[in-house]
Parts: C-alpha cells; structure tokens; sequence
C-alpha cells in the first residue's frame, strides 16, 4: 500500500509531506483548492506522461517521491525482482520533471524509463474517475478482472504453458518448412560443395606444412650454395679454414699459458668456440646431405596449393577455414536430409498440443461463462444503490478464431452496459458518463475486492451528479472496500466524507502574490467542522454543526 507521499514544487504545491494508512481516507475542501493535484501527482510518479506545465512557476524541476509497503504483494515483489529493482519490503518511486520538459523516473533510487514506471505503477495503484489512468477501459484488464473473481489462475497459467509450447514448435515447423521450399536445390548446392571439400582432404595444418615445403624446395638452389660455400669457409678449406685458424691460434696460446696464467679464461672461451664450430659445421653436413633439388616434387606441391587456393577464392574465405567450411555444410546436409523427418515428428506434436491447448481452452471458457454470468448480476446489483436505479450490467465473451491462439484463451471479454431504460447494451466506455464509469467502476471493485491484485484505489470525484442517499451507499460501498484495500476518495458530498476512516481536509493559501496547496490531517474536532462546512457552505451554524456531529456519530455506529 502507499504510506507516504512526497511533492515539491507541483502545479501550485511549494512542498507537500503526506504519510497515508489502511482503510478508507477522504479529501475534502474548496472548489479549486486543489484536491486533485494530488492524484495527479501520484499519476505523474506511476509514469503519466507530462510536460513542463506540471512544473510551479518559478521553480527548476517539479518531483515527487511515493513509498509503498510492498510486504505481502507476491506480483510486485517478483516484478521488481525480475527487473533487478528488489529492495527489500519497501518500493520507492520518483519522478522529476524539469522547467524545460525533461523527465526521469526511479524506482529504488535506480533510473529507469518511463514504461518500467507505467509497469509497476498498474500493479500499485488504480485511479478511477474522469482520468485516463483508468485500467477498466482495457479488454485484457476486464479479462482478467473475471479470471480473477472466478479464481482462474491455475487454468490461466496452464493455457499460456501450452500456447507457448505451441508457438515455439510452430515456429520450428515454418522455419522447416520455409527451409523446404528451395530444399532440392539446396540440397544439390550443398552435395557439390561438399563433395569438392572432401576431395581436396585438407588436412588439420597441411596448409602451413605445404607453405614451408614450398619455400624450402623453391630456394633449394640458394640453400645449397649457401650452406657449401658455409662449410668450406668454417672447415673444408685447406689453409683459412676458420676451425684450422683458431685451432692453430688456441695451440699457440696454450703455449704461452704455462709463461702467463691469466691467459687460462681466454684459452677456456676459444675452446668452448672451437667446439661449437666444429659442431655446427656437423649440423651444416647433415643439412646439405638433406636437401634435394625435386622440381617433381616442387611441381606437386605448388599444384597442390594452386588447387587449395582456387577453392579457397570460390567460396570467398581464407585457405585455413576450407576444413571449417566442410565441417558446416555436412552438418547442414545432415540437417536438411533429416527434415522430412523432422517435418513429420514436428507435425504429430503441433497436432498433440493444438488438442490439449483447445481442451483447456474450452474448459476455462466454459468456466468463464458461469463466473461471467454471476459477476454481471452482482454487479448490476450493487450499481442500482449508487445512483444507477436502472442500470444493468453485462459481461459478454467473444469467441477469438480457432486458429489464432491466443495465450489467454479462445475468448475476449467485454464489459456492456446500460444506464437507462429501453437502450441497448453497449461497450462501458462508449455509454457511461464520467461520474457513471466511477461508479460502475466502484460497484465491479467492491464485488471482486477479494480477487483485486491491487492495493491502493483511488476514486476522483465519483460522487459527480449524486446527492442524499445515494451520496451515501457510495460512501458505504467505498467503507466496505476500504475493508480489503487501501482507498482515497475525493468528494465533495458530506455524507461520503463522513464514512472515511481519515479525513484530510485541502486548502490554498496565498502569501505575498504566491499561492500554494495545504493538506491537513483532520482531529476529531476538525473534521466535524469541515463536514458542517460542506453541508452549510458559506454560514456554518450550531444547526449545521450538530447536523455533521450527528453524521459522524451514525457513520461510526453504522461501521462498528
């Protein structure tokens, strides 16, 4: 439920703090004091669109703040849970709005777009009355406004299972089948591709081997010549063969290390190197005696890369990804060869769950007809006592194509309505008034109050056009829903005002050429002064007075 409400700088609020409780608070005041401003304020922080008119004039930005006690609400929890938005027990909303038309939303501190505002704010509050926050106007709201009196939640969840179910499978079935529809040429496209790939038998890193080889057999002239002329200079010459020239030299100075030791560490060094050479002129033997000149060979494999490469340009890719490309047109090949079977497995399923979804279906529209029936008559029911003496009420259902399944049944609801005699029922936003739409819209809340996912009500205004008694079975319909939900009414009749829980009472002052919004929280002793005034208007007397203490005190014994 809502427990407080913040406003700064709002249409002609300076700054407004305002905690709410359970049950059923009333607002009252003058004409144009601004009773609204504050369900407007509250449509604003739900995700109502707004513009820089919102904003009090002077002022930067216009914000409000609303807190929420989201303990025990399973629907918002989860939702604020699946969004990442979970912060605790408590749901913080905040929305500002700058001189220039600028908006932001937040939900727990986070910012968020305005349609995550509009989400959870349906599932916070509803606002009835001459707004456009009125979710009773929608066909999927009035639809499960009946599954929800009748307690449909199982069938519900088990009809939307098997469509998805369905919609899933028939999506696979038209992928299938467009796949189906070039399949033989596909099928021979994808044949001679990879018949070609699997005649080449590109082997896991043959290509760089190729590319070595080729290399290597392509300059073996060079490398030849160059390792020989390599060998006879460090061994093979006869007289300035490095390895004689420093064998020579380290004798002569092995010579002279007996006359001078320190020679010891040069004489160590030109062996260790004498080694070495006479090592790698070893290595450059074996080399030689290795390399061939096989222009045979040669001509295969500059062939065999010709062929590699050519394949590699046809298919427009890199030579290394030829074996990848073979990998994904025999798993295509596999797949498309297996899709006449396919087909046929996919079809005996969709045939399957199209039974088991329209059984279902049928079931839960069977049911709906029964609650549908009975919730019309309540209904009809408790809208004659408000004003409505000739009403009449009627959930109709409208059969949706076979066809075209629909996650929430085979059916849409459609609330009609008739306010007077000899007219014929037609759809509820198209015959009643604006004070009439409240007050159907309050008869339909008291009588599926039980089911309601919705905490907070908020009824603007929906004494419009009434007065006396009919002023107060609207009181007590709103005291009985007051029962199992949180419930703000703006009124201007005494006789609704008297039945509240709490009162709050609505001024405007102005001070030095600037007017602001009040509200006060009523005692006792204030709120009979504010119902007199509404029963006496300008002149409050001690009649007037003792008329709304009498008021008070039969709405009190009248609630228990």
């Amino acid at each position: 439920m809502l427990t407080h409400i913040t406003i700064r700088d709002f249409a002609i609020v300076d700054h407004l703090e305002l905690d709410l409780n359970t049950g059923m608070t009333v607002l009252t005041g003058e004409t144009g004091a601004g009773k609204s401003i504050l369900v407007d304020a509250l449509g604003l922080v739900l995700g109502n669109r707004a513009d820089s008119g919102v904003v009090r004039h002077g002022c930067e930005r216009a914000e409000i703040g609303a807190a929420f006690d989201a303990e025990g609400m399973e629907d918002v929890r989860r939702w604020l849970a699946e969004h990442e938005l979970d912060a605790g027990g408590e749901c913080l909303l905040r929305r500002s709005v700058t001189a220039e038309g600028r908006s932001r939303g937040y939900i727990n501190g986070r910012p968020v777009p305005l349609q995550l505002l509009q989400e959870l704010g349906e599932k916070l509050v509803d606002i009835h009355g001459q707004h456009e926050h009125q979710s009773l106007l929608k066909s999927d709201i009035q639809l499960r406004l009946l599954d929800d009196y009748a307690g449909h939640g199982e069938h519900v969840s088990g009809v939307e299972k098997t469509w998805r179910q369905w919609k899933k499978l028939s999506a696979e079935l038209e992928e299938l089948r467009r796949a189906a529809h070039d399949r033989d040429a596909r099928l021979e496209l994808l044949r001679y591709q990879a018949g070609e790939l699997e005649a080449l038998e590109l082997g896991e890193g043959e290509l760089t081997l190729l590319d070595e080889e080729h290399a290597r057999l392509a300059n073996a002239g060079r490398l030849i010549h160059t390792v020989e002329t390599a060998l006879h200079n460090l061994y093979e010459s006869d007289e300035g063969a490095a390895l004689t020239v420093l064998d020579r030299t380290l004798g002569e100075l092995e010579q002279l290390r007996a006359i001078d030791s320190r020679l010891a560490a040069a004489c160590e060094l030109l062996n260790n190197a004498l080694i070495q050479i006479g090592e790698g002129a070893n290595e450059l033997r074996h080399y030689r005696e290795s390399l061939d000149l096989d222009p045979e060979r040669l001509q295969w494999v500059e062939q065999r890369l010709d062929a590699i490469h050519q394949l590699a340009r046809k298919h427009r890719i890199p030579p290394a990804e030829l074996p990848a490309l073979l990998a994904r047109s025999s798993e295509e090949l596999a797949a498309i060869e297996r899709s006449d079977e396919r087909l046929a497995d996919l079809q005996k399923e969709l045939e399957t769950l199209a039974r088991r979804y329209r059984e279902q279906a049928r079931e839960l529209g069977a049911s709906r007809a029964r609650a549908a029936h009975e919730l019309s008559e309540r209904v009809t029911a408790a809208m004659r006592p408000l004003g409505l003496p000739h009403a009449h009420f009627e959930i109709t259902l409208h059969p949706l194509d076979e066809e075209r399944f629909s996650p929430t049944g085979m059916e849409r609801a459609e609330f009609l309505v008739n306010t007077n005699p000899g007219q014929p029922l037609k759809p509820l936003n198209k015959v009643a008034s604006g004070g009439e739409l409240s007050r159907i819209s309050l008869a339909i809340q008291v009588i599926t109050a039980r089911s309601q996912h919705i905490p907070t009500l908020i009824f603007d205004e929906v004494d419009t056009g009434i007065g006396g008694g009919v002023a107060e079975s609207v009181g007590r319909q709103l005291r009985t829903l007051g029962e199992s939900h949180q419930v703000l009414c703006v009124t201007h009749l005494p006789q609704v005002a008297a039945l509240g829980h709490h009162h709050l009472h609505v001024s405007k002052q102005t001070k030095q050429n600037s007017t602001s919004t009040r509200i006060q929280v009523l005692t006792k002793d204030t709120r009979q002064e504010e119902i007199a005034r509404m029963l006496g208007g300008v002149e409050i007397t001690d009649q007037t007075r003792a008329h709304a203490k009498e008021m008070i005190a039969r709405a009190q014994k009248r609630r228990g």
